[in-house]
């Protein structure tokens, strides 16, 4: 019925257009007029088979066979991929201001045209962990950015390098199972020394330094590539703290967060110029990534555990961490059970007597939403709060008052996406792809590189939906 309706809005639509153009043509009270009349309806017929023919023909011209590969390498002798991380690059910074490097990889690479998914919580750590082990945070080990051991009360830091502490297999420490050479440029856990990964070559490890100038970490990867050919790293990651350190500070739509963006975007540009002036830049997979987003928190946004002291009394002892992950873990002697604390609380959170108790809802972690994949390790306390996007969780109320910006939030909420751009021989030019969860990002690597990885929570077929197949 529609195609029908179509083809008569058409068909009504001709008298409409083209009688005007004969009625200037024709004089009726004059026979001498009526070649021209004749001529015109001829010139119109033929007009209109013209176009019928045109469209029949191209409606039955076979489709294109043509389909784009894989670009072949021009110097090098095998893939090579750079993995970038701008932390707390939140998606839609790269429209913040003038960027054009980073734009250059867009209109000439892959996309996630709606920003990459980080898991949850959308905390630094663990997100990065997830980017190179394809592992959700239980699986691998890292749940939050300070956790403890619940057998033997370790505390875990971002200064932990134990590798009791770092499960899984990271993609440095898979490329040198395939007798490949990595690089790692700072990197969370790329300093853990685990099977065949030492980390005790100073030339292709570096051990985490904050006052290393983005320059000076663009430069030295840049420098693998004036090694002998054989000696040049297959992958190597680089690290950059902005503009996460600036978005704490300010909230994400400051103009220090602007200027943040901009210089990444000029590191970004002094990356691609080294390898061009190399004769690589065509040859080699980069991938721009960030671990999550940033969103602005002020203190009208906040919920006091001590208000709830009516229903429930949540000490401080029991609380690991407060926001925007609420973790509580009530020790074995409360007077309480888990369950009875959940429900006390959500009990008060929703009676009306607490300040913005609706915007917080506490778990058994085992009931958290399955999509989040935070349940199946026991270093994750048993009790987990989910705050609403913006909203923070104190203990009491202590007068301070302050605006920044925060992330660890559902990795549901927009604002937590960041950005996924690749641009190399295996990406499609200008090419648009769904949003997809970062711990994707493993797989699509090792298929670039043509190496066996380890098992992992990515889907074996993701990379063929994003690759470009070999020619």
């Amino acid at each position: 019925m529609e195609t029908k309706k179509v083809q008569a809005e058409d068909e009504e639509s001709l008298p409409t257009s083209t009688t005007p153009l004969l009625l200037n043509n024709i004089n009726t009270s004059s026979s001498q007029n009526k070649p021209t009349l004749l001529l015109n309806l001829i010139t119109c017929m033929s007009l209109i088979t013209a176009i019928t023919f045109s469209l029949l023909f191209f409606s039955l011209s076979p489709p294109s066979t043509t389909t784009a590969t894989a670009r072949h390498l021009n110097k090098l002798h095998h893939p090579t991929v750079i993995l970038i991380s701008s932390d707390g690059f939140r998606f839609g910074y790269q429209h913040k201001t003038s960027t054009p490097n980073i734009h250059r990889l867009i209109t000439n690479g892959t996309e996630a045209l709606t920003g990459l998914i980080p898991v949850f919580p959308t905390l630094t750590f663990p997100n990065h962990y997830s980017i190179v082990t394809g592992l959700y945070p239980p699986h691998h080990g890292i749940i939050n950015n300070f956790f403890f051991d619940p057998v033997t009360g370790e505390k875990f830091t971002m200064a932990s390098h134990e590798s009791k502490w770092w499960l899984g297999q990271p993609l440095w420490q898979t490329v040198v199972n395939s007798g490949k050479i990595a690089a790692t440029y700072f990197w969370p856990g790329s300093e853990v020394k685990k099977g065949s990964w030492t980390c005790d070559d100073v030339k292709y490890c570096k051990h985490y330094n904050g006052s290393v100038s983005f320059e000076d970490r663009v430069d030295t990867v840049l420098d693998y590539f004036d090694l002998d050919l054989d000696d040049i790293p297959v992958f190597m990651t680089l690290y950059f703290e902005d503009p996460d350190h600036q978005g704490h500070q300010v909230g994400p739509d400051d103009d220090e967060v602007t200027q943040a963006v901009a210089r990444i975007d000029g590191i970004i540009g002094r990356l691609i110029h080294g390898l061009e002036k190399r004769g690589v830049f065509e040859d080699v997979s980069i991938i721009m990534v960030g671990d999550h987003g940033m969103v602005g928190t002020c203190d009208q946004k906040l919920i006091f555990l001590d208000d709830l002291a009516s229903w429930v009394e949540i000490k401080s002892n029991w609380v690991h961490s407060y926001s925007p992950l609420l973790a509580i873990w009530p020790p074995s002697d409360s007077n309480y059970s888990l369950t009875d604390v959940v429900a006390k609380m959500n009990e008060g959170l929703s009676s009306g007597k607490v300040e913005n108790g609706n915007k917080l809802k506490v778990f058994l972690k085992e009931d958290l939403p399955k999509r989040l994949h935070y349940a199946e390790s026991d270093r994750i306390p048993p009790i987990i709060g989910l705050v609403h996007e913006g909203y923070k969780v104190e203990q009491s109320r202590t007068g301070k008052k302050e605006c920044g910006g925060a992330h660890g939030y559902d990795n549901e909420f927009f604002s937590m996406r960041t950005i996924f751009i690749g641009h190399g021989p295996q990406f499609e030019r200008g090419k648009k792809i769904p949003s997809f969860e970062n711990v994707e990002i493993y797989n699509l690597i090792t298929s670039i590189l043509n190496i066996k990885g380890a098992p992992n929570n990515g889907s074996d077929s993701f990379p063929q939906s994003v690759l470009l197949p070999k020619a």
